[in-house]
């Protein structure tokens, strides 16, 4: 038997460990439920899903990144808009509305919701295109594969390969997420334009169940990645700070189909609302000229 008076500070640890877990919970929601206010439906303001009809009769599936919110992509979903092209951008679940939300999130969850927004548009609509920004290219790539209704595939700053960093980070959450919950994001570096920064509805943080997700579904995203048989376009950004230069090669290397790709300059990981973004929207815009015949 072991001796109350051993036991006495490992109660103490486990309970400052809770206490500690709750005071980081607490203030990480504030921080963010602070900056955005909730609707009814539990949705900060301006992190909402959107649709834009067109008049080309074409259109687009745009999926946002982990953490992230369809907000990222509204600069190029107004541009392909005022070319003609339906745009429709689905909120992912767990996103936009609180990290405990995120925190709880699956990569399952991530698919299904993709999958179902990709039928939802080729039932009313003859021509489709796929969009995927960050971990929304792994997302686009995979539903990709499963539908033979998805005409071209635009991946930009596609998250297909986790750092190694980051894999260290999240196969060791059983030693830190106990006490920590959330830990901070780079939030900061990818974005490069303030005004972008400061407008952004991410999260800027992340749990081990989100880490989780995160790497389910690049994985899943890489895996399809030599199946893909359709047009495709993927630009990425020298400076970003997500996903490393050789990954970003990897992850183009196992593209297996004809690819036109791009690489930019003076922008972070998030290349849709840093200074890079109209250079992306052109590109799109090119790209998809030649292939929506």
């Amino acid at each position: 038997m072991i001796p109350i008076v051993l036991l006495v500070p490992v109660v103490l640890a486990a309970a400052a460990g809770v206490l500690n877990r709750r005071r980081v919970m607490r203030t990480i929601e504030r921080e963010y439920t602070g900056r955005f206010p909730v609707d009814a439906n539990g949705i900060v303001a301006g992190a909402e899903g959107f649709t834009l009809n067109g008049t080309n009769g074409r259109h687009l599936l745009l999926l946002h990144g982990s953490g992230d919110t369809p907000q990222s992509l509204r600069y190029l979903a107004d541009r392909l808009n005022a070319a003609g092209y339906g745009v429709h951008a689905p909120l992912l679940p767990g996103h936009g509305r609180s990290p405990h939300a995120f925190a709880s999130a699956t990569a399952a969850e991530y698919h299904d919701a993709a999958r179902r927004a990709l039928a939802e548009l080729s039932a009313s609509h003859a021509w489709i295109g796929v969009v995927g920004l960050s971990m929304g290219g792994a997302l686009a790539a995979k539903i990709a594969t499963e539908s033979s209704d998805v005409r071209v595939l635009v991946l930009l700053a596609p998250y297909m390969i986790v750092p190694r960093d980051v894999r260290v980070i999240r196969k060791a959450s059983w030693l830190w997420s106990p006490a920590v919950p959330y830990l901070r994001g780079r939030g900061e570096a990818s974005v490069h334009d303030p005004v972008a920064q400061n407008a952004s509805r991410a999260y800027g943080s992340f749990s081990a169940g989100a880490l989780d997700a995160l790497d389910a579904t690049a994985v899943a995203g890489y895996r399809a990645l030599p199946e893909l048989t359709m047009p495709m376009l993927v630009i990425n950004s020298e400076q970003d700070n997500r996903i490393p230069r050789a990954l970003a090669q990897e992850t183009l290397d196992a593209i297996k189909a004809p690819v036109e790709r791009h690489w930019l300059k003076g922008c972070g990981h998030v290349i849709t609302v840093d200074y890079c973004k109209d250079a992306v929207a052109e590109l799109v815009l090119a790209f998809l000229a030649g292939h929506a015949g």
